[in-house]
């Protein structure tokens, strides 16, 4: 398989989980965002959608749960050799929270103009003064995780 099949086969299943309806009792309905942490053999390590709305909690970014879940997973913080795999551009706070988990590879969906900071607004993830930057695959499945932002906001 393809290294653009395989990121698309992991973006696909991104995009179901950010489609899943949310839990009725979580309240208030969160951006359909979800981000999957793969290992050096492409296994799901962890995944996770937004959960800010539900748990009251303005880090709970789908990236920082994947990322959490993996590490713990893992039993250890550096994801070394992981791939982080998430429907929308990463914003400032997953930007440096995958950079610092040492995450090898980012592979995102949809650009995030307002927020963005792998590229948009900002680009943290590529920053020469860090001392990790990871390989960056951008716009996989672009329309189809647009397309999950853009009907939520309607």
């Amino acid at each position: 398989m393809t290294r653009a099949a395989r990121h698309e086969q992991w973006m696909r299943r991104a995009l179901q989980i950010a489609s899943q309806p949310p839990d009725p009792t979580d309240g208030e309905q969160d951006v359909p965002v979800a981000a999957l942490v793969l290992d050096e053999d492409g296994r799901e390590l962890a995944a996770a959608r937004n959960r800010r709305e539900a748990d009251a909690d303005p880090t709970a970014h789908a990236e920082v749960l994947a990322l959490r879940e993996a590490a713990a997973r893992r039993g250890e913080w550096r994801l070394s050799g992981c791939t982080l795999v998430v429907t929308l551009e990463p914003c400032t706070m997953c930007a440096g929270a995958l950079v610092l988990a040492r995450i090898d590879t980012l592979v995102f969906g949809a650009w995030e103009p307002k927020t963005g900071a792998v590229g948009s607004l900002w680009d943290v993830v590529r920053d020469r003064r860090l001392n990790h930057r990871p390989e960056v695959y951008a716009g996989v499945l672009e329309e189809e995780c647009s397309a999950l932002v853009r009907g939520f906001f309607r």
